[in-house]
């Protein structure tokens, strides 16, 4: 649904293949926001082809390491790298060129399997509650500064709920936001209850008549059984105040963090079962293959990814371009 509420939702995914894609402003900005991970796998890529003339072992052996070098997974990189042994022997793929329209294929039609559209139609709810967890240092907070910077500039009206409690930069951050785009504000002082934070989020949502209610909150993953049972909580009194919310759980992961980034999905998907992922920091890293990575291990739909430091840089997630991009040598 947040998506919806962005206004980003389309009816179908674009097919596989980048080049009509390319020659939009968007997709420009996007491989220049993955340029590391471009130049991984472009170079990657390159030296293989010119190093080889057969699909032979050790072209596949080789082709795993460059796979595995942009954290794109274990279970992916066998996966594929079985199917194009088996579509070698069929006499399907004939010579070493054909490779990397193959691998754009396998990794573009992964992506679209586990990532759900959104209908454009799909009533939302108001108040239409976000609640968002991660744990510290994973552009939690900012991402959602720039989710209520995109909401208020969309004519929604925005509440921002300061439920990290443990962390005064991060009520003092989120309160900047809030007076930044115009968004509404409840907050505690540092040390308060999370939860009661959040109850007093909702109560002012509803007298407020406010349209998107986003809820910070904790990221201390040294405590793992407080922070989950906490964050439980805060679920109840939200579905208690606001009955069938929050009606999306976005969690936000750091891409540098790699293999981590994977753990971390599964943890908090055990826990409070979430129902999207805003991968930030894309920008930073040479292995964007994580998105791959985390969409197929924890089947839960990357839906937003972060590629700068503004607010048009956190933008919808869309497998056939994110696919493209990562191979454009452009």
């Amino acid at each position: 649904m947040i998506l919806t509420l962005l206004g980003h939702v389309k009816q179908k995914p674009e097919a596989p293949g980048g080049d009509q894609t390319e020659r939009t402003g968007l997709f420009g900005a996007l491989a220049r926001g993955l340029l590391k991970t471009r130049k991984s796998l472009g170079d990657g890529f390159e030296r293989l082809i010119g190093a080889h003339a057969r699909l032979d072992d050790a072209f596949m052996e080789e082709l795993e390491e460059i796979l595995y070098s942009a954290d794109i997974g274990t279970q992916i990189t066998t996966r594929i790298v079985e199917d194009l042994r088996r579509d070698v022997k069929r006499n399907l793929l004939k010579d070493t060129t054909a490779v990397v329209e193959y691998i754009k294929k396998e990794l573009t039609e992964i992506l679209i399997k586990d990532t759900p559209q959104e209908r454009p139609d799909e009533a939302i709810p108001k108040p239409f509650v976000l609640l968002v967890v991660g744990v510290n240092g994973s552009g939690k907070t900012t991402t959602i500064g720039k989710l209520a910077a995109k909401l208020t500039a969309n004519g929604k009206k925005v509440l921002l709920a300061a439920g990290d409690t443990f962390r005064a930069a991060a009520i003092g951050q989120l309160e900047v936001w809030a007076k930044r785009c115009g968004a509404d504000f409840v907050s505690q002082q540092e040390g308060a209850d999370p939860a009661a934070v959040i109850y007093d989020a909702m109560a002012a949502a509803k007298s407020r008549g406010v349209d998107v209610v986003i809820a910070d909150t904790a990221g201390r993953l040294h405590s793992k059984v407080n922070l989950m049972e906490e964050l439980k909580k805060i679920n109840r009194i939200i579905d208690r105040e606001i009955p069938g919310a929050p009606h999306e759980t976005l969690l936000v992961l750091d891409a540098t963090t790699g293999q981590n980034a994977v753990n971390q999905a599964r943890l908090f998907h055990e826990a409070v079962g979430i129902s999207g992922i805003a991968l930030t920091k894309l920008d930073g890293t040479a292995k964007g293959g994580v998105v791959i990575n985390i969409t197929e291990t924890v089947k839960t739909p990357v839906k937003l990814i972060g590629v700068g430091e503004r607010a048009e840089d956190l933008r919808p997630f869309d497998p056939a371009a994110f696919v493209a991009a990562i191979f454009s040598r452009k």
